[in-house]
């Protein structure tokens, strides 16, 4: 099998919305947040955990990978 590291640019809509819900649940369940949040923009944002999911995956600092099993072993 071969890994490949991926950028944000390059996730399917599939595998991006499993990485925030994922990342959201964890936030949810009280793990730390991976960026530096204000308490203001935590206000704006309504402590949602999905939205500090998704400001952590544009920052690309959420440690999922996707292993991707591609036909004929490429």
């Amino acid at each position: 099998m071969v890994e490949i590291e991926l950028g944000k640019d390059e996730y399917t809509k599939f595998e991006k919305a499993r990485i925030i819900g994922a990342r959201a649940l964890q936030i949810s369940l009280g793990a730390p947040f991976l960026i530096n949040i204000t308490k203001k923009d935590l206000k704006e944002m309504e402590y949602r955990p999905v939205e500090i999911a998704k400001k952590e995956f544009e920052k690309g600092v959420i440690p999922i990978t996707i292993k991707r099993i591609l036909p004929h072993n490429r």
